[in-house]
């Protein structure tokens, strides 16, 4: 297994477009386009907001309800077609009919996200126009799909894409991904979305199962602001191009597979983070030796999304208070008497702050210098068993505010 040069086009029989179709903004990319050559397997979550957009709903459908393949993704930033009732719904119909007409696929086939300010209708002369641009670019090139992956912005300041090569029965098997979320990224499966291809033969049963068991330690460990979008999207879709023999029941096969999918998540999953909006960090926090997984993941999230805490990161501050309060105030249970806590970055040596109830003795200059560094590591031994957990976040600038003070403008 090894993670190569790759998004969204990576896989065999993928191919991504992009364009700006005037959706929202004027100078930009902001539409995005992943096409399979044959028909996939999807499986999807989705966020746990009562406010669902539109798209979410759409998608959610044809996942949770359809028994027939998926072959295209249509994705636009600016307006995430939230809050907008059942014109929203029909917008939706309507993207996925325009994508079916023009790449010859039935609607259903066609899964649709969104993502920018909640509220407005979309601009549906901008989108059609927009796929019938997308479908005469599709390109299975490394360019496209880093294009696609600009093209899903909204605040986020870089494209976020990652791919893995692995061997399944013999066959290489590729799965590419891109991923968005700057600012309300706080998924329970940020805006967030997600899509992740791959060439891999295997059940949607058992995609779906994989999809669920390791989001709950990928992209529901990241928190940027403590909010959850009403548009959290995570898909993965599956052509079997690979041409591995398919994978229909847990084993070997399953395992190799379902790790490939938990290291690209991963790995999407700290570049949310580490691009949180105004973040000059990423913030990871480890939960070790606690007594079941749990606690465990419990702890570290309240650590990464305490605000107090993230300002303390970003002021370089060393105080360890403000992690041991929000271990208190999450609802784990635990002795404050029997617990360490180490701060790391990478080039530092470790600094020992806090010991069974009392600081450590340590030099304020070599904490705050560790703390300057582009990503800060918390560790929390629990001295209580063997489960561990980790936690993605960033610091809170004076940016983030500015950031959210204007966004509709």
């Amino acid at each position: 297994m090894k993670m190569i040069d790759g998004g969204v086009t990576s896989a065999k029989g993928f191919k991504a477009s992009s364009c700006a179709a005037g959706v929202k903004y004027k100078d930009r990319l902001d539409m995005a386009m992943v096409y399979s050559e044959k028909p996939c397997v999807a499986a999807g979550t989705f966020t746990s907001n009562v406010v669902k957009a539109a798209p979410v709903l759409w998608d959610r459908r044809i996942i949770r309800e359809g028994t027939g393949d998926v072959r295209a993704v249509v994705v636009n930033t600016g307006i995430a077609n939230a809050g907008t009732g059942k014109e929203g719904m029909r917008l939706c119909e309507e993207t996925a009919e325009t994508a079916s007409r023009t790449l010859g696929i039935n609607k259903d086939e066609v899964l649709i996200g969104s993502t920018g300010v909640i509220g407005p209708q979309l601009n549906m002369k901008a989108i059609n126009g927009g796929i019938e641009m997308l479908a005469g670019s599709l390109s299975d090139g490394r360019e496209a799909a880093h294009h696609a992956a600009e093209a899903i912005m909204t605040t986020d300041t870089h494209p976020k894409e990652c791919a893995i090569e692995l061997e399944i029965g013999g066959k290489v098997v590729t799965l590419g991904g891109m991923a968005k979320g700057s600012g309300m990224i706080h998924p329970n499966m940020c805006t967030m979305l997600s899509y992740i291809m791959t060439d891999a033969d295997l059940s949607k049963e058992l995609l779906q199962k994989a999809l669920s068991e390791v989001v709950i330690d990928t992209f529901n460990m990241v928190s940027v602001d403590g909010d959850t979008s009403t548009n959290d999207t995570l898909i993965v879709m599956a052509n079997g191009e690979a041409g591995n023999a398919k994978i229909a029941s847990e084993g070997a096969d399953y395992d190799a597979f379902k790790e490939a999918l938990y290291k690209i998540t991963e790995n999407l999953a700290r570049q949310l983070a580490g691009d949180g909006e105004g973040a000059t960090k990423l913030v990871t926090c480890n939960i070790i030796n606690a007594s079941d997984k749990d606690k465990a993941r419990v702890l570290a999230k309240s650590v990464i999304t305490s605000s107090l805490t993230k300002a303390a990161m970003y002021g370089n501050d060393a105080n360890w208070g403000r992690i041991l309060c929000a271990m208190g105030y999450s609802g784990a249970q635990f002795d404050p008497e029997k617990l360490d806590i180490f701060f790391d970055a990478k080039g530092c040596e470790r600094i020992h702050i806090y010991h069974d109830g009392e600081t450590m003795p340590y030099s304020e200059d070599e904490a705050t210098a560790l703390l300057k560094h582009e990503e800060v590591i918390i560790t929390a031994d629990m001295k209580e068993g063997k489960a561990e957990a980790t936690a993605w976040g960033c610091d809170l600038t004076h940016e983030y505010v500015n950031i959210n003070a204007d966004y509709r403008s």
